[in-house]
């Protein structure tokens, strides 16, 4: 296993819709593990492939508390088959927007088929923050990130914020 690079906004590939898994392989299995051990050093408890710069629909969560044994979900062409009409509010941060928090509004409870790490169909019924994770990391795959749900005004900002700091990186000033 190794760690991989996170992709940080305004990187356009965050933009992006990913690619379908066609068959769930040892390049996709190595995958998830470093996808797997990225997620854990960051630390965050959700990370989908966009976000290390692979365009796949793949994702990985965790959202065992740390004190507690670690719970890895392996998702590969997740999708969401139903929601509830019940929503919830949960702060979100995302590893692609380091260091930036904001309460965003989601579906309370999803139901989410996936593919497995043996490219097996599962069903998931989630709710609380696991449901929010989905819902997030699925996101992801649709290029969309949680400051989309923001205001125009709070995205705006934040997007300013991260698109000033990485000319500076360019003209290595940051």
């Amino acid at each position: 296993m190794s760690k991989l690079d996170i992709v940080i906004i305004p990187d356009q590939r965050l933009k992006q819709k990913s690619e379908v898994v066609t068959s769930v392989d040892g390049s996709i299995r190595r995958l998830l593990d470093d996808m797997l051990e990225t997620m854990y050093a960051a630390p965050g408890i959700g990370l989908a492939a966009v976000q290390v710069g692979v365009m796949q629909r793949v994702v990985t969560i965790d959202v065992s508390k740390e004190e507690d044994k670690r719970e890895p979900l392996f998702l590969v062409n997740p999708e969401i088959v139903w929601s509830s009409e019940e929503l919830s509010t949960y702060e979100e941060g995302c590893l692609s927007i380091p260091d930036y928090y904001e309460v965003v509004e989601r579906t309370a409870k999803v139901g989410v088929r996936y593919l497995d790490r043996q490219g097996e169909t599962r069903e998931l019924e989630a709710d609380g923050l696991l449901a929010t994770c989905l819902q997030h990391e699925i996101d992801h795959l649709d290029g969309v990130l949680f400051i989309d749900h923001l205001s125009k005004l709070k995205r705006d900002r934040v997007m300013k914020k991260f698109q000033k700091q990485a000319r500076l990186k360019e003209q290595g000033l940051a």
